[in-house]
């Protein structure tokens, strides 16, 4: 339990928040702790204060900002190990994904946008036909940045990396399940000399984040977390003329092309269609198999499934462990009920594990004898459940990928790489990988379609909370 337990974080001081609500153990069930659900006087508080710092963060030199957010990586780096504890036990996500995803990671991409903030120029000089134009880049404003609870510590740091060190102040608000470790942000902006201001932490619910979206004190709205919030929160910013980042859901396919070496799909597989007990937003959870090679690739993927080890996510040798909760574990098992109905074949899991009385756990679950059209391959399930596609050829296999309504990751898998990235240009999706699925924190990810709107990571990261001036002078260029 941490000692911030049911509070907020406005203007580098912990306070009360207006409710709490339990955070409760996946693995359990039992209270964890009180997070904070913070009410209107809270986002109005915490939004106050994000704009009473910006001036001067925003003016704040690059150097001396990167130097702030390197002393901040510092404190995560030193809270490491406690923070991705914590994570697993709010979440469930198994210890051995959570120390780099929860441990590591934000550390590692605050030091990767204080270096690029230090060597991205403000403003660059273009020729134009009548003396010459000053393009500059300024901070955006008070963000609005709200995080889900599957990857709580990584996915806020893809927001708050590059918006503090664009300039931005920033209100984050995190999701009530992970409420607790979302503090640990807090303490490590405290320690490391963040002005007072720069962030704010306001968990809470539905309520907490439709006053902040909407809040008019806010300039810029970056959203991760389901497509039905997704649209619901770019109505508002529509209407607002208010620039959004949606990074929302996904329906990823794995192609398997006829040539595919089966043992390092299946390595790879194993943790591209099941990491964080299912609970990734662009996994693989659609595999497009071969009908040359179906049976062999629905008996191999069976075979994974149950083999795989489920339990206790503080385990190191954990690879399942249990949902986020009572509610995510009810709708994974409809779906899994949908399957059957629809006429899927069960060949692996389906069911709660039975050496697991405690806790939300679901078994690694494989349909085979899937038709696209069918829930169980159209709607984002965000539980271990896969559903096996027989298709015909590679063009084939393209338009079955295609046929969604998402487009966010995907995987391609062939022991002829040219072959293989020849089928990756062609499946409409905002990242995709060749025999592999790594998300690289140089390159931008984000999705197309119902997968959402803008781009984070890398240096277009950046760009989303900057925005551009065009200054027109006349005379040569200096």
């Amino acid at each position: 339990m941490t000692a911030v337990s049911g509070q907020v974080f406005i203007g580098n001081r912990f306070r009360p928040s207006a409710e709490v609500t339990p955070v409760l153990e996946a693995a359990t069930g039992l209270p964890l702790g009180d997070g904070a659900n913070a009410g209107t006087a809270d986002v109005d508080a915490a939004v106050a204060a994000a704009r009473a710092a910006l001036r001067a963060w925003r003016t704040t030199s690059a150097e001396d900002r990167a130097a702030v957010l390197r002393a901040m990586a510092a404190e995560l780096k030193s809270r490491a190990a406690a923070t991705s504890e914590l994570v697993t036990r709010e979440n469930g996500m198994p210890t051995s994904l959570s120390r780099g995803a929860n441990g590591a990671f934000p550390a590692l991409l605050l030091n990767y946008y204080a270096d690029l903030i230090t060597t991205t120029p403000d403003e660059e000089v273009r020729p134009a036909a009548i003396g010459h134009t000053i393009v500059r880049h300024e901070a955006i404003g008070v963000v609005a940045a709200i995080t889900p609870w599957n990857y709580p510590q990584a996915l806020a740091a893809f927001k708050l990396a590059p918006a503090l060190a664009a300039g931005c102040t920033v209100v984050l608000k995190p999701a009530q399940e992970t409420a607790l470790d979302a503090m640990v942000f807090g303490e490590a902006a405290a320690a490391a000399g963040l002005p007072e201001g720069v962030l704010n932490i306001v968990p809470g619910g539905m309520a907490t984040g439709e006053h902040l979206v909407s809040h008019p004190g806010v300039d810029k709205v970056s959203f991760t977390g389901s497509t039905a919030a997704g649209r619901a929160i770019g109505e508002v910013c529509g209407r607002l003329l208010r620039p959004v980042t949606l990074e929302l859901g996904g329906k990823s396919a794995a192609i398997i092309l006829d040539d595919a070496d089966l043992g390092v799909t299946l390595k790879g597989l194993r943790t591209q269609s099941f990491a964080n007990n299912g609970q990734t937003c662009y996994l693989n959870s659609r595999i497009l198999a071969p009908r040359s090679r179906y049976d062999e690739i629905v008996e191999a993927l069976a075979d994974l499934a149950s083999g795989m080890t489920v339990g206790d996510p503080l385990d190191p040798a954990t690879e399942i462990g249990p949902v986020v909760s009572e509610r995510q574990r009810q709708r994974i098992l409809g779906y899994i009920e949908a399957g059957t109905a629809d006429g899927g074949k069960l060949v692996a899991g389906g069911s709660i594990p039975k050496d697991q009385p405690r806790g939300w756990f679901v078994e690694p679950t494989v349909f085979a004898d899937v038709d696209n059209r069918h829930r169980i391959a159209q709607e984002e399930i965000f539980g271990p459940v896969l559903a096996v596609i027989p298709y015909d050829d590679d063009e084939h296999a393209v338009a079955l990928a295609n046929d969604s309504e998402y487009g966010l990751g995907g995987t391609v898998w062939s022991t002829d790489v040219d072959r293989a990235t020849g089928v990756a240009r062609a499946v409409h999706t905002g990242t995709i990988g060749v025999n592999a699925y790594n998300l690289d924190i140089a390159a931008p990810f984000g999705g197309v379609k119902s997968s959402g709107l803008g781009r984070e990571l890398g240096p277009e990261g950046l760009a989303a909370f900057r925005s551009t001036k065009s200054i027109y002078r006349a005379g040569p260029a200096f």
